[in-house]
């Protein structure tokens, strides 16, 4: 069922399907965009719905996201589940003639990637991919000051997450394989994404090589440390590495060129922190100087979520395009996976 027809100076209305830890703040930003409406809710156990309920008083609740997917009152679902419910639940709103906002990674197989888009392709419906980095504030700048030539040509990109134990997941999802894929489709696929971004004037990547390692035997294809290396054209490169081995949330992006060089990092306690440290600095390879760069306000996960929903809504209206689509998505799904293979085969896979 299509839905029903939205007034121009109407809110784009949202329906949230999940309501755990990330999909309450989904919920938040939702009601806290401008031109945004949390329409609907569906939850899954009756500690979720019973939650959703307490949050979001004024907006119903169901416990069948097919009730939710159906009601015509609702343009955009908004997708916050664990990964191996993604591909049924986008491809059902997409089929039911919905946009489609779907959390990362898109899918935990390139199987479920290509039917979710083949999805939105017959149903001529928006699918965006919650790559919220690419609207930081921090992240989103760094790629704005090499678009605009600050670097000159890249040549060396380095993406690291130094940060505490992933958290259980709902029913202890993210500890269990059958359920998460893999861990480098958690963060590391978001690193995947931005060095992609990053240097996309180079073209797509060639190669992969990649290490990885558990500190529990009980895991060993769930890595605590992982650090890949991605071959660009032009011999550039990005490096992209993380370890769940450490404490609190700590990113740093370097970019390096043949006319300078940038070097972004954030900090927190957590991360979903309202108060993190962060900075980002420009240098000139001419003169070698360096100087902090204005990003004009916060940055961290809390406030890109708001700014994703703004920008989907946008797209919804016809104001803008989304920040990343279904095809970032499936690229970004290939290389996590891609990565991995070569991790555990100690070669570099040809891309």
């Amino acid at each position: 069922m299509n839905a029903t027809p939205r007034h121009p100076d109407s809110p784009v209305r949202f329906g949230l399907v999940g309501f755990g830890a990330w999909g309450s703040h989904h919920a938040r930003a939702i009601q806290q965009t401008p031109g945004a409406q949390l329409a609907m809710i569906a939850a899954n156990s009756p500690q979720s719905q019973a939650a959703a309920a307490t949050a979001c008083p004024d907006v119903p609740v169901s416990s069948d996201y097919r009730q939710l997917i159906a009601h015509p009152d609702i343009d955009v679902v908004d997708i916050v589940v664990p990964t191996h419910l993604h591909a049924d639940i986008a491809t059902a709103a997409l089929q039911h003639g919905k946009h489609v906002l779907l959390e990362k990674p898109m899918a935990a197989s390139v199987s479920d990637c290509t039917r979710i888009l083949a999805a939105a392709e017959s149903s001529a419906r928006l699918l965006a991919i919650g790559f919220e980095l690419r609207m930081s504030r921090l992240w989103g700048r760094v790629h704005e000051l090499i678009q605009a030539g600050a670097v000159g040509e890249p040549q060396y990109c380095l993406i690291e997450l130094f940060r505490r134990p992933y958290r259980l997941g709902s029913g202890g999802w993210r500890y269990d394989r059958e359920r998460v894929g893999n861990w480098t489709l958690e963060e590391p696929i978001h690193f995947f994404d931005l060095a992609c971004w990053y240097l996309q004037g180079l073209g797509a990547p060639t190669a992969v090589t990649a290490r990885a390692n558990s500190r529990d035997p009980a895991r060993p294809l769930l890595t605590d440390n992982f650090s890949a290396l991605l071959d660009f054209p032009g011999g550039a490169y990005a490096v992209i590495s993380q370890t769940l081995a450490a404490f609190e949330h700590h990113q740093t992006v370097k970019i390096t060129g043949t006319a300078g060089a940038l070097w972004a990092s954030w900090s927190g306690v957590m991360d979903r922190t309202t108060t993190p440290q962060f900075f980002l600095k420009q240098g000139s390879a001419a003169s070698g100087e360096s100087w902090l760069v204005d990003c004009g306000g916060p940055a961290g996960e809390v406030f890109e979520l708001q700014q994703q929903i703004e920008c989907v809504a946008a797209a919804v209206r016809g104001e803008r395009p989304l920040h990343a689509d279904g095809r970032a998505g499936l690229r970004a799904v290939q290389l996590c996976l891609a990565a991995e293979q070569a991790a555990q085969t100690a070669t570099t896979i040809q891309l």
